[in-house]
């Protein structure tokens, strides 16, 4: 294993609502080693995007500690977070949205720039230029306007804007999900050229597992606010431990005709995670629950060399 860049320790993020506290992220630990991609799976709503926002310090963590580089993230004031976000960025889910519908292409890579000084005024268009074509769009887009262009191009549009501080490391929030998919392997494959020349280091957020096992070097599946299993891609598409993480692998489309995938079909209610009762939170739904997982939660512990899981099944 590498030396983690990102270490995140036991970071909970809760919202007050009318009938209680929601606990979106709680209790997470993991380490994000330099050069490598982690890939965060689950469900919509289970907290994957919030955990990413709460790194990048978007949203204020309601308790734990965030260490990038050395730095405790949730300790820096604002001059130091401002000269951190050129080491932090982010790429959004929705290309459209995240782009202001007033600035055509080469104001919107500009900005940054601008706004943290990096490069001097009369070199700003030779740098736009650069990042346009780093990123694979034409020169002949730079006074064009977001409503102008596809999905794919405002994509690169996102991931030029994120480039042009130089980060270290970059949170990619469902980066491809809005993007038809033919067009999803060109953005996959530009993040994967784009993570080996500039030496990336990625945190990729994803409900899609086809896409995360293809970018992914380790993969993190997350259940209503909690990671229930942890191990290099290749090991958790050869040997799911959690039933959780089997169920998931099972709905996986298999691209032929006369093979056939046996499906798991979880029943149950989903757990409210508005003040949620002690247990695993994925009891309700699970095909083994015991007794004990209605009333104890798991420890989230190694079970074999890397992988790690959270289930009582693995203390048997």
């Amino acid at each position: 294993m590498g030396e983690p860049i990102l270490r995140v320790e036991h970071i909970k993020k809760y919202f007050d609502t009318p009938k209680g506290l929601l606990h979106a992220v709680d209790d997470l630990t993991f380490d994000v080693d330099k050069g490598r991609t982690l890939g965060l799976v689950g469900e919509s709503g289970c907290g994957k995007s919030t955990t990413g926002r709460v790194i990048l310090r978007l949203l204020e963590a309601t308790d734990g500690q965030i260490h990038f580089n050395g730095k405790d993230v949730n300790k820096l004031n604002k001059k130091e977070m401002i000269e951190l976000r050129k080491d932090m960025q982010i790429i959004f889910q929705d290309p459209f949205s995240s782009l202001n519908p007033r600035l055509s292409v080469s104001e919107i890579i500009a900005e940054p720039l601008i706004i943290h000084n990096i490069v001097k005024k009369s070199e700003i268009g030779k740098e736009v230029s650069r990042l346009m074509d780093v990123v694979g769009l034409a020169e002949r887009l730079v006074n064009t306007y977001p409503h102008e262009l596809d999905g794919g191009r405002r994509q690169r549009i996102g991931i030029a804007r994120a480039l042009a501080l130089k980060p270290k490391f970059i949170v990619a929030d469902e980066p491809v999900s809005a993007l038809d998919v033919s067009i999803q392997a060109q953005i996959l494959n530009l993040m994967q050229d784009l993570q080996e020349e500039l030496d990336l280091t990625y945190l990729f957020i994803t409900h899609d597992l086809s896409v995360v096992k293809h970018i992914s070097d380790d993969i993190a599946v997350m259940y209503l606010g909690k990671i229930v299993e942890k191990a290099s891609a290749k090991e958790l598409f050869k040997n799911p431990l959690h039933p959780y993480t089997k169920a998931l692998l099972s709905a996986i489309p298999v691209p032929s005709l006369t093979k056939k995938r046996d499906t798991i079909l979880l029943k149950g209610e989903i757990t409210s995670p508005i003040n949620p009762k002690p247990g695993c939170r994925f009891a309700a739904r699970c095909n083994y629950a015991m007794d004990r997982c209605f009333n104890e939660e798991p420890e989230f512990k190694m079970v074999e060399g890397q992988h790690e899981v959270a289930c009582f099944l693995m203390d048997k």
